[in-house]
């Protein structure tokens, strides 16, 4: 049985992630997805909860019903970067193979004898979490770059907002640390 590994931190999920997911599946018996940097939130570039970021990883799991086993869990960054790989490897069951396009995560791997194998792009200059957090705060739209799930969920939990007071709040920050100098 062939177990692999995905890592995204689905800031928000996407259709490359989605893209993605499938891609793994295709090629295993069994899927783990690894939602990382879990215990970031209500951040610019972590908006969304652990438990928000693996709902929408059920919920697109859900909809596309896969005919193999998919099992999201999330897991904490830890300080210690040489660590990294012996962390996974103990929340995790074995595994094969990582599927990852982070070049920190080929690195870690590489030095620990794990095989990590690129993940094809999908619309790279769209599909990028960072662009589609751009494209909320400015008001443009972005549920085309989105699975539909993921789209009512982020609606349901308020997720625009969250995004957009998130960033009212650093520039709060930015300008009262500017007024003290």
């Amino acid at each position: 049985m062939k177990i692999n590994v995905f890592i995204g931190r689905f800031q928000p999920f996407h259709n490359g992630h989605a893209a993605a997911i499938n891609y793994v599946v295709d090629r295993s018996d069994v899927v783990m997805v690894v939602i990382g940097s879990a215990q970031k939130n209500h951040e610019p570039d972590n908006p969304f909860t652990a438990g928000e970021r693996l709902e929408m990883v059920l919920r697109y799991l859900d909809w596309i019903k896969p005919k193999k086993p998919v099992y999201p869990m999330p897991l904490d960054d830890i300080t210690n970067h040489n660590l990294w790989i012996s962390h996974l490897k103990s929340y995790l069951p074995r595994f094969d193979e990582i599927y990852s396009n982070n070049e920190l995560v080929h690195m870690l791997a590489a030095e620990a004898n794990v095989k990590v194998i690129p993940v094809p792009l999908v619309e790279r200059e769209e599909l990028m979490a960072t662009r589609i957090r751009e494209k909320i705060l400015s008001g443009g739209r972005w549920e085309h770059l989105v699975p539909k799930p993921i789209y009512e969920f982020i609606k349901e939990i308020n997720g625009e907002e969250r995004i957009r007071a998130i960033a009212r709040a650093r520039e709060d920050v930015h300008i009262s640390n500017d007024s003290s100098k």
